[in-house]
Parts: C-alpha cells; structure tokens; sequence
C-alpha cells in the first residue's frame, strides 16, 4: 500500500461516505432559497416561522450531535449512521405532509435529530491511515460544499415543478438512497481510530470552550451559518420584489455559487503562500460585510443584489472551507474530536439561531433590517479576528504505543517530545496510542524506534 496516495479502499470509503453526507446536506440546504417563496400556502405561515422552519433542524443537530457520535463509539459507526438517515427520512415525511408551518417545523426539528455527522467523519477515520485522513476529510468537505451549489440549483426547480410537498419527499428518498450507499458500499472497519481523533469526550469539552484561538473559531462558524440562515430568510423575496420570478432564482444562485467558488481560490493560494491566514481570513470578513451592506441599501436593485449574492458566497466559501483545518490546526494534540464536535455544536446551533433571528427580524424590521442585523454580527466576528494567530503549519501522527502503566507512557511521551521536529506529544494510556504534532525536520522512523523501545 503506498504511503503517498489513498488506497483503493480509501478512495472508496471517501467518495461513499462522501455522498452520504452530501445527500444528507442536500436534503437540508434545498429548502432555503424556496420555502419564503412556495410556503405561503401553509396554516400560520409568517416571516417569523419561517425563520424557525428554516433553522429548526440546527437545534436538534446542536443537541444531538455529541451524544450521537459517543453512541457510535458503543454500539458502531453504521447502526447508528443508519438510524440516524431513517430518522431523516421520517421528518422528511413529516414535513411532506404538513399542512400547516407548524407540522413542517416538526418535520424538520426530526431531520436534525438524524444527527449524523459525528459518526461519518469517526468512520472515515476508522478506515483510513492517520497520514491519509485528511485527504478524506478534504473530499467530504468539498462534496459538502457541492451539495450546498447543487441545492441551489435543485431546490428552485423541484419546488417549481412539484410543489413544497414534492421538495421534502425527494429529501426523504435522498435520505434512503444514502442508506443505500452505507449499507452496500461502505465497507466495515475492523478496528476504530482513537478516540481523541474522532469522538468528542464530554470531559474536555470545557477545555475546547475556553481555549481562545478556538473560542474564536467556533463563536466564528456559529455567527457564520446564523448569517446564512438569517439571508435566506430574506433575500428570496427581495429577490421577487426586485423583478426575479421565483422559477428562476436559481439562474441567480447557482452561477453565483460558481462563479464565487473560483473568486475565493486566490484568497486560499495567498494565504497559504504568505502563510497569513489571518489577512485573508479578515479580507474574506470584508467581503461578507460589503455584501450584507448592498444588500440592505439596495434591495430592489436586481443589477446590485447579483453582484452582492456573488461576493457573499466568495466570503462565505472561503471561511466554510477555512474552519475546519484551522480548528485541526489549533486544537491540542489529541483532543480532535473534541474540539470538532464544539465547533460543529456551534455550527448547527448557528443555523437555529439564525432562522429565529432572520424571521423575527424580518417581521419587525423588513428585509433590511435582516440584513443590517447580519451585518452587525459579521463586525463583531471581525473585531473578534484582531486576537486571532497564524496557526503555524504542523502534520499529526497518530501511532500505535504499546504500552502497559502509566509511568512508561510517561516515559515515551518524554522520549517523544524530545525528538528533533517534535512540537508536541501526548501518549494515552487506555487507547494504545501516541499523538504528535511535528514539523518538517521530524523523522518518523526515530519515533517508531521509541515506541519499540519503551514498555
């Protein structure tokens, strides 16, 4: 097997659970730029609740997330992986059958509770190498990302054709067709990645909370997705006021997304080259905030909300992508699932509060207030960025440690950290393994000396 590539098995295993969790996201996303427009019919229906039935899944998701991912670890990644996208299935239906807005909330409050995500990314781990994970990683985040392009497309045209109804029962058979793919092409780890790797230990998650570089990314994600809820809120109707008929918004959003997609890259290439996150990270703030702000000054201006839609998905594309690597970056060695299920804690919960404070805003204050709202948070993430560092560039190792009482893992975390490259090492006990976190001057064969040395 080379080190220098993904296996066949690992390719597999990123393009299946990959499609798992884009099926799943599409499901969730295809639902925002319509349901302000075709669920007007619905008993009840008012800006506020449809904030709340855009944003209600983020709750049960905020929930459910952790606890899902620890009930993986007990009773393994595919059970509840599966429960989890017939749970989705179930709230699909639900929300396919309602006849008022309140019945649809329902439907998608029972999406959330299909809390998958943990479990996913904790069985990519499981089979995969620790040098290869976060090529995996990086393909399930990019289907993510695809969906979210996909679902702007697909969403306008299901709804216009079949109706609301129509939109949630083909969630509910995507839902389906990715317990498909779980069942019939995901193959069956044999062993677990450690658990610091992949599962969130609830007694570190203080830990993760008030650790500042990480407070500011999750606070981050989580004013980020209730920014996005709260425009979807909004713009579509603007969108109708300002000439677009509803059948053809997605002519806007999905050019849009493209177009915004190749616009972030130079800030991806910038950073990395400079090795300034930061700067980028604040220009890609900037770019959100000046897009809120057209957005509020000219609502009615097709021309101008074009151009807004654009750079607000090339600000918004580039910190969905940043995110999670900065949180991989920042987090202590070891304690990765932690730090991720906080982050993505955070991120759902964003999604609620979002939804709550678009509808709420958006029947007190208009459209414009909605947008203005946005905005104001989008300042305090940036005046949030000023304490924010350059992570410095590190790869993990994850290595087996066989090791029998405490005293020797002491002993070979010391050895460990001592190595040339080593920037940080922590040996744990009750999973067998060592975490680093090395350099370019490491040498993994000196590591792998230690841990055959030390007993």
């Amino acid at each position: 097997m080379a080190n220098n590539g993904l296996s066949k098995t690992e390719k597999k295993v990123a393009f299946s659970l990959a499609s798992v969790f884009g099926l799943r996201m599409m499901g969730l996303f295809m639902i925002m730029p319509v349901f302000a427009l075709y669920g007007q019919h619905l008993e009840g229906f008012s800006p506020l609740w449809v904030g709340i039935a855009i944003g209600a899944y983020g709750l049960t998701q905020a929930i459910l997330q952790i606890p899902m991912g620890i009930l993986s670890d007990k009773y393994g990644r595919k059970p509840i992986i599966l429960i989890g996208l017939l749970i989705f299935a179930i709230g699909s239906l639900v929300a396919a059958n309602a006849d008022t807005i309140y019945g649809v909330v329902a439907g998608r409050a029972l999406q959330g509770m299909g809390a998958i995500a943990a479990a996913v990314l904790a069985l990519a781990a499981d089979l995969t190498r620790d040098e290869q994970r976060t090529k995996v990683m990086a393909i399930i985040g990019m289907c993510i990302g695809f969906s979210f392009a996909l679902s702007l497309l697909v969403g306008p045209i299901v709804a216009q054709h079949l109706g609301l109804s129509g939109l949630f029962f083909m969630t509910s058979g995507l839902a389906l067709l990715g317990m498909l793919i779980v069942q019939l092409l995901v193959p069956n780890p044999i062993a677990q990645a450690p658990k610091g790797d992949t599962v969130a230990a609830p007694e570190k998650l203080r830990r993760m909370l008030v650790d500042p570089q990480l407070f500011r990314l999750d606070a981050g994600i989580f004013i980020l997705h209730l920014v996005l809820t709260a425009v979807f809120v909004a713009l579509p109707l603007d969108l109708v006021d300002a000439g677009l008929a509803k059948e053809e918004h997605w002519m806007l959003y999905f050019p849009a997304f493209i177009a915004a997609f190749f616009l972030m890259v130079p800030l991806i290439i910038i950073g990395v080259k400079r090795n300034n996150t930061k700067a980028m990270f604040q220009i890609a703030l900037l770019i959100m905030m000046a897009a809120l702000g057209s957005m509020a000054l000219f609502s009615h201006n097709l021309v101008v909300l074009t151009l807004a839609v654009v750079l607000f998905f090339t600000g918004f594309n580039y910190l969905e992508a940043s995110l999670p690597s900065l949180i991989a970056k920042f987090c202590p060695v070891g304690d990765k699932g932690s730090a991720m299920g906080v982050y993505s804690t955070s991120q759902f919960l964003g999604a609620f509060c979002g939804g709550l404070l678009g509808g709420g805003a958006y029947q007190l204050v208009g459209a414009a207030g909605v947008f203005v709202v946005a905005l104001g948070l989008m300042c305090i993430w940036f005046l949030l960025t000023f304490g924010m560092k350059n992570p410095v560039i590190l790869k993990s190792y994850t290595l087996e440690a066989d090791v029998s009482d405490k005293q020797g893992a002491k002993v070979m975390a010391s050895e460990l950290a001592e190595l040339t490259g080593v920037c940080e090492a922590i040996v744990v006990l009750e999973e067998k393994v060592a975490y680093l976190k090395v350099d370019d001057h490491f040498d993994l064969r000196e590591a792998r000396a230690v841990l055959g040395s030390v007993n």
